[in-house]
C-alpha cells in the first residue's frame, strides 16, 4: 500500500465500508483522536458489528515488535533440543519456587490488587496467593514430564517402492489475551513444549505481576536453557487497543482469548479479518439438568460442588422438573445455604418468570448480605429474572448465585440450553442410562458430565495446564476438543522417502 491510498486524516461523518455492502460513520471523537500513521479496524462480529476501533501508531509498533521478536526466535528455535525446552520448564520452575523471587513477585501483586480493588474491580482471580502458586509450579513440572511430540512421525502410508510419513510441525507464533490472571504466563509457555513461540497480551490489572513473572523468572529461564528471549514475550501495554493489534498481525499461527464475552467476540473477529485461526473462551457459565429419576442425594452434592469458587465452568442454570421440584428444590436451597456459609455469605437466586412456585415465598422477600467487588451489599434472596436471559453469567465474588428454571422433561432442558447457553458444560442429573445416551447426542455442548461442573479444566481433567477453553458459541471445532493445550498447537507435514528411484505416476 502506497503513502497516497492511506488514510491519513478523518473527518466526524466520514463514511467507512463495512462488509462490502454497508457504511458506519466515523465519530467526532475518533476523527480528533486519529492521527496520521495510525490504524482503523473495522469489527464485523455479531457482538460488535460496525465497530470502528482506532490503533495509535505508537502501540501497533509495539505489537508489530513483539510478533517480530516471536516470529523470528521461531525460527532460531527450531535447531533446540527437546532437553533445552525442558530445561527451561525445570529452570522456570526453580525460580518460581524461591521464596525471595516469589515475595517480590508477591510484593507487586498486593499493589496490583490494591489498584484493582481501589477501581471497583474483581480480584478473585489475580491474587498471586500460594494456591496460584502450586497450581503455576505444577503445570510447568507437567511440561516438564510431557513427551515431545514434535518432528514425531505419527503415522506412515507405504507404497510400493516408497512411503508418505505424516511428521507434527510446531505450527508458528501464538498470540494469547488474557484477563488479569498472572498464572496464565506458567500455563500458556506449553507451546514451546511443541516448538511454537508466545506473545502475551494481560488485563492493565495484572499487567506489572505478569511483568515481575518476565522479569525474575521467566526470561531468566530461557536464557539458561539456551533458547531465544523471545521466545515468550509480553506486550507491555496497558490499552485495549494492543490486544486488537496484536491479533491483527497477520504472521500469527493462532490468535487465543479468554476474557468477557463481548471483548473476545471482539477479538476472534479482528483475527479472522487477518485470517488467523482462533481459540476463543469468553462467556461461561455451566448448567445442571435434573430429570424425573435425579437422586437428590446426588443432584445436592452436584450443585455444591460446582459451586465453590466463581470461574468460567462454576454452575449458572439450574433446571428443575416441576414433577420433583418438591423433592430437589430443599436440596437446592440447602447446597446453596452451605456454599454461602463456607465463603462466609449467603446465596442469590434468580428465578426464571414462570418458575416462581417452586422456590419458596418467603426467599422473595429475605435480605441476605452479598459480597460484590464494590462492596458489601444488602439484596433479596430471590428475584425474578427474564425466561429469555438465562444466557446471563453471574459474575460473583464470595457470595454463589444461579438461575433456576422449572422445566416440565429433560427435552425442555435440553432445548433450553442449546438456545440460550453459552454452548459450554452441562451435566445431567439422573439415574436413567438411556437418558445419558440421549443427553449426550442431543446436547449441543464439548462438555458434558453426570455431576459437578467445575470439572472442566485441562490440568484437572487431562493432566495439561490448559491454554483456553473452547465453547462451541462459534460452532463447534474441526478435529480438535474444546481443551486447547500447549502440545496440540501444531501442523503436520508430509514427507515421502522413495526406496524405488524409478517411481513415477
Amino acid at each position: 500500500m502506497t503513502e497516497e491510498t492511506k488514510i491519513t486524516k478523518l473527518e466526524a461523518g466520514m463514511p467507512i465500508l463495512v462488509g462490502g455492502d454497508r457504511v458506519v460513520h466515523v465519530s467526532a471523537e475518533l476523527a480528533a483522536k486519529f492521527k496520521r500513521g495510525d490504524k482503523l479496524i473495522v469489527v464485523r462480529s455479531a457482538a460488535a458489528d460496525g465497530a470502528i476501533l482506532h490503533v495509535s501508531k505508537a502501540v501497533d509498533a509495539l505489537a508489530a515488535d513483539a510478533v517480530t521478536k516471536a516470529f523470528d526466535a521461531f525460527e532460531a528455535q527450531q535447531s533446540a533440543s527437546d532437553e533445552q525446552f525442558t530445561r527451561f520448564y525445570v529452570d522456570f520452575a526453580t525460580r518460581l519456587s524461591d521464596d525471595e523471587i516469589w515475595d517480590e513477585i508477591a510484593k507487586i501483586n498486593e499493589e496490583d490488587v490494591a489498584r484493582a480493588k481501589a477501581k471497583g474491580r474483581s480480584t478473585t482471580r489475580l491474587i498471586a496467593d500460594e494456591k496460584m502458586r502450586k497450581n503455576m509450579l505444577d503445570g510447568l513440572l507437567q511440561w516438564r514430564d510431557l513427551a515431545s511430540r514434535r518432528d514425531k512421525v505419527i503415522n506412515t502410508i507405504q507404497h510400493d517402492g516408497w512411503a508418505v510419513d505424516e511428521v507434527v510441525s510446531p505450527c508458528g507464533v501464538v498470540a494469547f489475551v488474557f484477563e488479569g490472571r498472572p498464572n496464565v504466563l506458567a500455563d500458556a509457555t506449553g507451546v514451546l513444549r511443541s516448538g511454537n513461540t508466545a506473545v502475551f497480551r494481560i488485563g492493565s490489572d495484572a499487567l506489572r505481576t505478569a511483568k515481575a513473572i518476565m522479569d525474575l523468572a521467566l526470561i531468566p529461564a530461557l536464557k539458561e536453557a539456551g533458547l531465544p528471549s523471545g521466545a515468550v514475550t509480553l506486550l507491555e501495554s496497558a490499552e485495549h487497543s494492543a490486544g486488537w493489534a496484536l491479533f491483527a498481525d497477520p504472521r500469527l499461527a493462532l490468535a487465543v482469548a479468554r476474557g468477557t464475552g463481548r471483548t473476545v467476540d471482539t477479538l476472534g473477529a479482528i483475527a479472522r479479518e487477518a485470517g488467523n485461526a482462533v481459540s476463543l473462551h469468553g462467556t461461561g457459565g455451566g448448567w445442571i439438568i435434573a430429570d424425573e429419576t435425579a437422586d437428590p442425594a446426588g443432584f445436592e452434592m452436584a450443585v455444591r460442588n460446582s459451586l465453590d469458587r466463581k470461574v468460567c465452568n462454576t454452575v449458572n442454570v439450574i433446571c428443575i422438573p416441576r414433577g420433583v421440584a418438591d423433592v430437589l428444590v430443599p436440596k437446592l436451597l440447602s447446597a446453596l445455604e452451605q456454599c454461602g456459609k463456607k465463603l462466609g455469605y449467603g446465596y442469590r437466586l434468580h428465578v426464571t418468570e414462570g418458575s416462581e412456585e417452586i422456590i419458596p415465598k418467603e426467599l422473595f422477600t429475605r435480605e441476605t448480605s452479598v459480597n460484590r467487588a464494590n462492596g458489601i451489599q444488602h439484596e433479596l434472596t430471590a428475584t425474578v429474572w427474564p425466561h429469555n436471559q438465562l444466557g446471563h453469567e453471574w459474575e460473583w465474588e464470595q457470595t454463589p448465585e444461579v438461575t433456576v428454571v422449572a422445566i416440565a422433561n429433560l427435552d425442555e432442558g435440553i432445548a433450553l440450553f442449546n438456545t440460550q447457553s453459552p454452548l459450554l458444560v452441562a451435566s445431567l442429573i439422573s439415574e436413567n442410562d438411556k437418558a445419558h445416551e440421549y443427553f449426550l447426542k442431543a446436547l449441543n455442548a464439548p462438555f458434558i458430565g453426570n455431576g459437578f461442573t467445575r470439572w472442566v479444566d485441562g490440568q484437572y481433567a487431562l493432566c495439561r495446564p490448559e491454554l483456553g477453553l473452547s465453547n462451541w458459541q462459534n460452532g463447534r471445532m474441526l478435529a480438535r476438543g474444546g481443551v486447547l493445550t500447549g502440545d496440540g498447537v501444531y501442523t503436520v507435514k508430509l514427507r515421502v522417502r522413495q526406496t524405488d528411484p524409478d517411481v513415477h505416476r
